[in-house]
């Protein structure tokens, strides 16, 4: 008897295998990597890497923890755990913003 899984393993197929992970690999370059600018905030000086979406979504990746980085995220952490996704550094948005209003960093179209 087989277990069911979410996704198959392509156990007895190796080249099948080799091409989802193959595929996995440029998925994650695609969605967590490519397109990614680095920006530093104008009050701290933490860097991020951020991509535009549109101009109401971005991604920004912390390159650190930003709790041991960022004055405003250190501030949170002091009052005890931040479950969820904390609220945004209020410089860092004005950062970004001022980035995308100087052409530093581009809207995806």
């Amino acid at each position: 008897m087989t277990s069911w899984a979410k996704a198959p393993d392509f156990a007895d197929r190796p080249e099948q295998r080799e091409q989802v992970r193959a595929q996995t690999v440029l998925d994650k370059e695609h969605y967590m990597e490519s397109g990614m600018t680095p920006i530093a905030c104008q009050s701290c000086g933490t860097e991020v890497l951020v991509r535009k979406h549109s101009h109401n979504q971005k991604t920004v990746q912390w390159k650190e923890n930003p709790a041991t980085h960022c004055p405003v995220f250190q501030k949170l952490a002091e009052n005890g755990p931040v479950f969820g996704k904390p609220d945004s550094c209020p410089n860092l948005e004005k950062t970004i913003d001022h980035a995308v209003a100087e052409g530093i960093l581009e809207v995806d179209s």
